[in-house]
């Protein structure tokens, strides 16, 4: 069966080949007889004027069939081979380097020269471009040479090397920071870098699985498919088993040049951290977090290693697509996995030729990471466009594990809570999720940073807090806290990062995305549902003020959890319910019995009023007996907010009731809770309230005297 992959080609430069020994190179004129020989044909243009994504081809290769299903024995047989080979890939790796700020030291501490030499040609090369901008402006030019600095500053960046690459990507997907024209150029530096040669690939992939090419492919692509900062990409065929697959190999040297950058970096660190005083984060630390995700990239093994865990976290999510590792073709420096058919999510154009709409793979994305972040704590920290493909079946495929972190299981439920509190402008709860999340040690007093909070988001919004962007939120805190003894950890560093990618992709599609605002549902899901103490600490807090329920913000969460299509009503308050009945939950009962005896007096007394409403004007004078305030002794504004307690309180059973998995039978745990002594209790004391309220309610009226019952909100 033959199966069109659409591939992207990057432009080959000119170069001269080295002669190789005897052996290899006839190996590889064997190879080369096998070669796929691809026919290019342009595929569909774009508004930019090139092929649908840069170098895009059709490629047609023969592909075998999938057999059958095979047995449950055959498949237990399979994970043991597979458990195997991934052994062997883990002993061909076990030379790998790690980052070590000590190693680095010593191995450049005895280099002055070369250090020198790296900064000043760092210095040199970002300093004279910031000259040529500075030029620009003086001269009125700034924006007719957009293009122009945008392909200079792509071009810097690639000279200065990986670490600068890397920054580059970062700011390629933030159309908020960048203007288009430094977007498009940017975007070169995350798949279509320079090649390296093919002899060194070849070399290092014979080297490293310890078998020439021709017994390990029956067919390779004649050139690199893509180029990025670490390695570049080879498209091929098994010679075992005929599947088309993706083999990334390591650039030579990588480690020399990026250990000298961070070297450098982290000098810069350590100045910044005795000499800046405005910063308070320990700007090493950040380093040190990201030198170390680098340097796990370096090691093809262990990004194989991610790509399993994830592709096992996500088995059950069949709008994302994690392609599968071939541990027999894999080494500390060459990676071999499934090929993925798909374009770059920045591609807009070719997506929706597909018929497909990118907000809804970047909303997929969204949710993907915050299931990562803060569900299974593990998440991808590079999710740049070229690390993410739309299927042409719809899928959003990761096809890069190199960058992985993972967020502590305490800091989890706090960034929930920390969420839930800013939307709903709880400035007091806000400042004290900085506890949790580990930003301040618990000496500190935080009422300070109440106020502070309080004046940024009342001064930047209108409505409310999901109508902003991510970065504005990101920055607006950031210009807050730094007044404060703040210390945040790093891998939140790439929390936010990765958020920001992925803000900055929506934004491609639709400038008025909102990250906060597509998340929002997820946050008030796992609040009614979740629990976890911390939040289920959070939805009391949330629920209960100054001795009242807010009806208003059980109404809301349960508005936008059920947005959530994991939102199950049997899930519910549920953790609420068991802290009420439990042992600490007294002062939470007497506010609930309070809550109570008021629900049920406005449903009660709001269904009488409304039937009093619809009798005729002749009957309204016998049932007032004169009285011109009508049989309640209700004013205007009492039965206003007693109307409105009713209607909001059954607009919440209607959501509840309404929800897809609904049915009577979900109450039967509830209903066995209530049979406990303490449930019991609990309904006799509701009952006596509700009677003793309107008792009084009756004998105010037989009697004629003005009420002074309190009325719920």
């Amino acid at each position: 069966m033959a199966v069109a992959l659409s591939l992207p080609l990057p432009p080959s430069p000119a170069r001269r080949r080295r002669p190789l020994p005897g052996p290899q190179r006839a190996s590889r004129q064997r190879l080369r007889s096998a070669l796929i020989e691809a026919r290019p044909v342009p595929a569909a243009k774009t508004k930019g004027g090139g092929s649908a994504g840069r170098g895009h081809y059709a490629m047609e290769l023969a592909v075998e069939t999938q057999a059958p299903a095979a047995p449950l024995s055959i498949i237990s047989t399979d994970r043991t081979v597979d458990m195997q080979a991934e052994v062997r890939a883990l002993a061909r790796a076990a030379n790998a380097t790690v980052y070590s700020p000590q190693v680095l030291a010593a191995k450049y501490a005895s280099r002055p020269l070369k250090v020198l030499l790296r900064m000043m040609e760092i210095i040199t090369a970002l300093g004279t471009f910031a000259l040529k901008l500075s030029v620009d402006q003086r001269r009125g030019q700034l924006d007719q040479r957009k293009r122009q600095r945008a392909v200079e500053l792509t071009k810097t960046l690639t000279r200065l090397g990986p670490t600068f690459v890397k920054i580059g990507q970062g700011l390629s997907t933030r159309p908020d920071i960048c203007p288009p024209e430094y977007l498009e150029e940017l975007a070169e530096l995350q798949d279509a870098l320079p090649t390296f040669p093919n002899e060194e690939a070849f070399a290092c992939i014979e080297r490293e699985l310890g078998m020439p090419l021709d017994s390990l492919y029956s067919a390779i692509s004649a050139e690199p498919i893509a180029a990025a900062s670490l390695g570049q990409v080879y498209k091929a065929q098994l010679k075992c088993s005929g599947q088309v697959v993706a083999i990334k190999v390591q650039r030579p040297g990588i480690e020399e040049a990026i250990g000298l950058d961070f070297y450098l970096l982290r000098g810069i660190g350590f100045l910044i951290n005795k000499h800046v005083d405005f910063i308070s984060t320990n700007v090493v630390a950040l380093i040190d977090e990201f030198a170390k995700r680098v340097y796990q990239e370096l090691n093809y093994v262990q990004e194989g290693q991610n790509a399993r865990r994830f592709k096992k976290l996500y088995a059950d999510k069949k709008e994302v697509l994690v392609p599968d590792i071939y541990w027999d073709y894999t080494s500390a420096k060459v990676l071999t996995m499934d090929w993925v058919n798909g374009v770059k999510l920045s591609e807009q154009e070719a997506i929706e030729k597909q018929g497909l709409k990118m907000l809804d793979l970047v909303n997929v994305g969204v949710q993907c990471s915050l299931r990562q972040l803060l569900e299974y704590g593990f998440f991808h920290a590079d999710p740049h466009p070229g690390n993410l493909l739309a299927t042409p079946e719809g899928k959003l495929a990761f096809i890069d594990f190199g960058m992985m972190s993972e967020t502590p299981e305490e800091a989890r439920s706090a960034i929930i809570g920390h969420v839930v509190h800013m939307v709903n402008r709880d400035y007091d709860a806000m400042a004290r999720d900085y506890y949790a999340l580990n930003f301040l040690t618990c000496d500190v007093d935080v009422s300070p940073i109440v106020p502070a909070l309080r004046n940024f988001f009342d001064d930047a919004l209108n409505s409310t807090v999901s109508e902003l962007n991510f970065k504005t939120i990101v920055d607006g805190l950031g210009n807050v806290l730094y007044q404060y003894p703040f210390n945040v950890p790093a891998y939140y560093a790439l929390i936010l990062r990765s958020l920001t990618v992925l803000e900055g992709l929506a934004l491609y599609a639709d400038p008025n995305f909102k990250v906060l605002a597509a998340s929002y549902p997820y946050f008030a899901k796992r609040l009614l549902t979740d629990p976890n103490p911390y939040l289920r600490d959070a939805l009391i807090d949330l629920l209960f003020k100054d001795g009242r329920f807010r009806w208003n913000r059980l109404e809301n969460l349960l508005v936008q959890g059920r947005k959530d299509k994991d939102f199950t009503t049997k899930e519910a308050l549920q953790p609420v319910l068991k802290l009420l009945l439990g042992p600490d939950g007294e002062e939470l009962r007497v506010l609930l019995v309070k809550e109570a005896v008021c629900v049920t007096e406005a449903i009660v007394l709001g269904t009488m009023i409304d039937a009093y409403k619809s009798i005729p004007d002749f009957m309204k004078g016998l049932i007032n007996n004169g009285n011109t305030s009508g049989p309640f002794k209700l004013s205007d504004g009492e039965q206003a907010r007693m109307l409105e307690l009713r209607d909001r309180v059954l607009r919440i059973w209607s959501l509840l009731r309404s929800s897809d998995d609904f049915d009577p039978s979900l109450l039967q745990p509830i209903l066995q809770v209530l049979e406990e002594p303490e449930a019991r209790n609990l309904g006799g004391r509701v009952f006596g309230g509700i009677t003793q309220r309107l008792a009084a309610r009756l004998l105010q009226q037989v009697l004629r005297y003005p009420t002074t019952t309190s009325v719920p909100r």
